[in-house]
C-alpha cells in the first residue's frame, strides 16, 4: 500500500467524521502496488445502511480529505446496501486493502 500513517489516518478520521465510524474504507488501484509510483488515491466506501445521495456523500469526504491533504486526485466510489454491484465495485471489493 503506497499510502504513508499520516494519510491513511486522515482518511479514516474524515470517513468517520463525515459518515461515521461503521464505514469500511477500501484502498483499491494502483496505490495498492508497491511496484508502481505516482496514481491518484481510489477509495471504496461501504456504508452499512442507504445514504439518500452517495455522490453527495462522496463529494463531502473527498472535499474533507483534500482539506488536510492536499490538492491530490482522490477518487471516492461510495457503496450502501442498495448499490448495484458494477464491475468496478466488484474489483475494488475483492483486490481493496483496508485503509
Amino acid at each position: 500500500m503506497r499510502l504513508s500513517e499520516h494519510q491513511r489516518n486522515v482518511i479514516r478520521g474524515a470517513t468517520a467524521e463525515v459518515v461515521g465510524p461503521s464505514a469500511r474504507v477500501l484502498l483499491f488501484g494502483s496505490r495498492t502496488r508497491p511496484d508502481l509510483r505516482g496514481g491518484d488515491i481510489d477509495l471504496l466506501v461501504e456504508l452499512p445502511a442507504p445514504v439518500p445521495d452517495r455522490f453527495a456523500v462522496g463529494n463531502r469526504l473527498g472535499a474533507q480529505i483534500e482539506r488536510q491533504l492536499g490538492l491530490q486526485k482522490i477518487d471516492i466510489l461510495v457503496a450502501d446496501p442498495e448499490t448495484p454491484v458494477s464491475p468496478v465495485l466488484a474489483a475494488a471489493r475483492r483486490d481493496g486493502i483496508p485503509v
